[in-house]
C-alpha cells in the first residue's frame, strides 16, 4: 500500500525522492508515514544516506514517521494538505523526526467531510441493537456513501443480541436493497477476520453513527491503537462521540484505516436529479426499461419505470424533498437580485430584502399625478 505506483514514479521523474503518506493533521503540522525502501532500487539505497549535525550519516529506516511542516510556496499557492495525501518530503531530520512537505501528488479521490484524500472504500458500521437499527438512517448513510463513488462495505455489529432468524431477516432485507452486509460481533469476536480481509491493501474510511462500535472495531483490528470507547446513553439510547479528528491507522494485514468523527445526520449535498442514481434499486429498474422523461424524478410523472412498490421508495421520496429544498435555497443564494435589492447608504452598499409590490408598496405621488393627468387628457378627448 505504501509503495509508490509506477504512474506516480513516471510523473515525478526521480525515483530517489523521499515519499510518504499523510496520516494525521494537527494545526499546521502533518504526520507523514515515510514509504519503506523498494527492493532492487540501488540508487535509492545509495542516495538515502542523510547527514545530521549529531552523527556522520543516517540510513533511511524501513518504515518511519516524520512530523512535517508545509513549504511556504505551497501555502502561497493555496495547496491544501489532507489526510491520505501522497507527498514529497525534503530535508528530513531523522534524529529529530522532522521534515518539510515540498509537493502534494495528484489525488485519486477526495472527500470533503471527512477531509481525506485517496480513499478507496467506505466501511459503514451500524449496530443491529443498542441502539436499534433505523432503516431510514441507514438509507441516508448509504446514499451519502454512494455519492462519494467509493466501494461500500456494510458491516452490521452486535449480531450476538439477535436471534439467527432475525439476522437472516435483516440479511434478506438489506440484500434486496442491493448490498451484501457483514454480520459481526465485536463483543464475541465474530466476523472480524472477514472485515480484515476486506480492508487489506486499501485506504478505507470507517463511518457510521455514534455508539455502534467503530472505535471498538478499530481496537480489535489494530490492538496497539487503543482508541477511547464511549458507552451508549441510557436516556437517549444513542451513542456518544469519541472520535474528534481524522487519522489514518496502519493495518497489520496491510492498508490504512481512517477513523472519522461520528455524526448522526450525514449531509445530503446532491441535486434532485442525482439522488436516484444513489439507490441500487433504481439502477435495477432503469436497466430493464427507461422512463418517458429524461429528467424524471420518479414521483408522479407519467410512464415512470421506477415508481412502485419497493421498500425504500418512501425513503427516496423523503430524501428527494430534502434535495429539492436544498436546491431551491442554493438557487436563491446564487441569484441575490431575485429577492434582494442593493442599497447604498453613507458610502456602504448592502443587500436588503425586497418588499412585495402589491402587499407593501404604494404608488409614489409622481406616479399618481401622472395617472391623473392621463385621465384628464382622456376626459378632454
Amino acid at each position: 500500500m505504501n509503495d509508490l505506483p509506477n504512474s506516480e514514479l513516471q510523473s515525478l521523474g526521480d525515483a530517489s525522492l523521499l515519499l510518504g503518506t499523510v496520516v494525521a493533521v494537527q494545526a499546521n503540522f502533518y504526520q507523514v508515514k515515510v514509504d519503506p525502501q523498494r527492493k532492487g532500487d540501488e540508487e535509492t539505497r545509495e542516495t538515502k544516506k542523510l547527514c545530521s549535525p549529531n552523527s556522520l550519516s543516517f540510513v533511511l529506516p524501513a518504515s518511519s514517521t516524520l512530523l512535517c511542516t508545509r513549504r511556504a510556496r505551497l501555502k502561497k499557492l493555496g495547496q491544501q494538505v489532507m489526510v491520505g495525501d501522497r507527498v514529497v518530503i525534503e530535508e528530513p531530520d531523522w534524529a529529530g523526526g522532522r521534515g518539510a512537505i515540498a509537493e502534494v501528488l495528484p489525488r485519486q479521490t477526495q472527500l470533503d467531510r471527512p477531509a481525506i484524500a485517496n480513499a478507496q472504500q467506505i466501511l459503514l458500521v451500524f449496530a443491529l441493537a443498542e441502539p436499534d437499527l433505523d432503516p431510514y438512517q441507514l438509507s441516508k448513510f448509504l446514499v451519502k456513501a454512494e455519492s462519494t463513488g467509493l466501494e461500500i462495505c456494510l458491516c452490521l455489529n452486535k449480531s450476538d443480541l439477535l436471534s439467527t432468524q432475525q439476522i437472516e431477516t435483516w440479511r434478506d432485507r438489506v440484500k434486496s436493497w442491493g448490498y451484501e452486509p457483514l454480520f459481526i460481533s465485536i463483543y464475541q469476536g465474530v466476523g472480524v477476520d472477514l472485515v480484515s480481509q476486506r480492508l487489506r491493501e486499501k485506504i478505507t474510511v470507517i463511518a457510521g453513527p455514534s455508539g455502534v462500535g467503530k472505535s471498538s472495531l478499530i481496537n480489535m483490528l489494530i490492538p496497539e491503537v487503543r482508541l477511547r470507547v464511549g458507552e451508549v446513553s441510557g436516556k437517549l439510547l444513542r451513542g456518544r462521540h469519541t472520535t474528534r479528528h481524522v487519522e489514518l491507522f496502519e493495518l497489520p494485514t496491510g492498508g490504512l484505516l481512517a477513523d472519522t468523527p461520528g455524526f448522526n445526520q450525514p449531509d445530503l449535498d446532491c441535486t434532485p436529479e442525482e439522488l436516484a442514481t444513489y439507490f441500487p434499486e433504481v439502477k435495477q429498474c432503469l436497466a430493464v426499461a427507461s422512463c418517458q422523461f429524461s429528467n424524471c424524478l420518479h414521483r408522479d410523472e407519467p410512464n415512470c419505470m421506477v415508481r412502485g412498490d419497493w421498500e425504500r421508495y418512501q425513503h427516496y421520496l423523503d430524501l428527494l424533498e430534502v434535495a429539492i429544498a436544498r436546491q431551491e435555497q442554493l438557487d436563491r443564494q446564487a441569484n441575490p437580485e431575485s429577492n434582494l435589492k442593493l442599497k447604498t447608504k453613507r458610502g456602504k452598499s448592502q443587500y436588503e430584502p425586497k418588499l412585495e409590490t402589491k402587499k407593501y408598496r404604494r404608488q409614489s405621488r409622481r406616479t399618481q399625478q401622472q395617472s391623473l393627468q392621463q385621465l384628464y387628457r382622456e376626459a378632454e378627448e
